[in-house]
C-alpha cells in the first residue's frame, strides 16, 4: 500500500466511510462521542447567541422582549375573542409559546442541522451529533431565556404552585432528549432531500394552529357543539409535549397519560433516529 493509499483510508475512516461503517456501535460511539466535546459544543452553542445580538444594546435580551410582547399581544386578543378571564388565559398562552418556540426550534433547525454546517462537516472530522448537541443546547438557552416572562407573570398572575412545579424539569429534559433524534431525523432526510425543510416548515406552521397553544382545549369544550371535536386534541402528540412542562409551570392537574405518550414517543422516535443514523451516518459529508 502507497503512502497515498494510506492517507486516504485515514481519511474514510474519519468520515466514517470505512467498512463496517454502518453498525450500531459507530451510530452510539458518535454519540458517546460528541457528549464527550460538551465543552465545544457549550461553547459554540452560547457564541451563536451572542453572535446574533452583537453590537445590540440590550443583546440576548432581545429573546425575551420579543416572546413578551408576542405572547401580551396574542394573549389579550385570544382572551377578548374567547370572552376569557386574561388571568388565567394569558400564563397560558405565554407558556405555551415558550414551549413551542423551543419544539419548533429544534424541528424547524433540526432539518437544516447539517446543511447549516456544511462547512465544518466537510473540512472538520467531529462526529455529527455535536451539531446536533450545538442545537438543542441553543435551543435550550432561548427557553431559559424567556423563562423570565413566566416569572413575571406569576408575580402579576399568581397562581397556586406546589411541588409539582419541579415536574417541569424532568419535562423539559423530556423535550430536550426528543430535540435531539428529531434533529438527527430530519436532519439526514432534508440533507439528502432539499425539498423536506420547506415541507416541515409548512407543517410545523399548521401544527401551531391545531395545538391548544393560543386557545384551550377547557374554552372549546364548554361548547357542547364542539366538545367532542376539542377531544380530537388528544391525538396531536405536541399537545401532550406541551402539557409535561405547561401544567407543572401553570400549577395546574398534573395528567400522567401525556408523560406516558410522551415516554412511547421518545423510545420509538430514538429507535428510529439511531436506525437512520446507523444507515446514513457516513453518506452525511457527502450529501451536504
Amino acid at each position: 500500500m502507497t503512502v497515498d493509499d494510506s492517507t486516504a483510508g485515514r481519511e474514510r475512516s474519519a468520515w466514517g466511510d470505512a467498512p463496517g461503517s454502518r453498525s450500531w456501535a459507530r451510530a452510539f460511539g458518535d454519540l458517546s462521542a460528541g457528549w464527550r466535546q460538551r465543552q465545544l459544543w457549550g461553547h459554540l452553542g452560547w457564541q451563536d447567541i451572542k453572535q446574533r445580538y452583537r453590537r445590540s444594546v440590550l443583546g440576548p435580551l432581545w429573546i425575551s422582549i420579543s416572546m413578551g410582547v408576542i405572547a401580551l399581544g396574542l394573549g389579550i386578543l385570544y382572551s377578548l375573542l374567547f370572552q376569557t378571564d386574561i388571568k388565567t388565559f394569558l400564563p397560558h398562552v405565554a407558556v405555551g409559546l415558550l414551549i413551542w418556540n423551543f419544539i419548533s426550534g429544534c424541528i424547524l433547525e433540526g432539518s437544516e442541522v447539517f446543511i447549516a454546517n456544511e462547512g465544518l462537516i466537510k473540512f472538520l472530522p467531529a462526529p455529527l451529533s455535536l451539531h446536533v448537541y450545538r442545537l438543542v443546547w441553543r435551543q435550550t438557552l432561548f427557553f431559559l431565556h424567556n423563562l423570565v416572562i413566566w416569572a413575571i407573570l406569576m408575580i402579576v398572575f399568581p397562581h397556586p404552585l406546589g411541588w409539582s412545579l419541579l415536574l417541569a424539569i424532568p419535562g423539559f429534559a423530556l423535550l430536550a432528549i426528543n430535540g435531539g433524534w428529531i434533529s438527527i431525523l430530519s436532519g439526514i432526510l432534508a440533507t439528502r432531500f432539499r425539498d423536506i425543510p420547506p415541507i416541515i416548515a409548512s407543517v410545523v406552521q399548521l401544527a401551531f394552529y391545531m395545538t391548544p397553544i393560543v386557545w384551550s382545549v377547557d374554552i372549546l369544550s364548554g361548547n357542547a357543539a364542539v366538545r367532542e371535536r376539542a377531544q380530537l386534541v388528544e391525538i396531536n402528540p405536541l399537545y401532550h409535549f406541551l402539557e409535561i412542562v405547561r401544567a407543572p409551570l401553570l400549577g395546574q392537574e398534573i395528567v400522567w397519560r401525556s408523560w406516558i405518550v410522551v415516554g412511547v414517543i421518545t423510545v420509538v422516535g430514538w429507535g428510529v433516529g439511531l436506525l437512520c443514523m446507523r444507515n446514513y451516518r457516513a453518506r452525511v459529508a457527502y450529501w451536504v
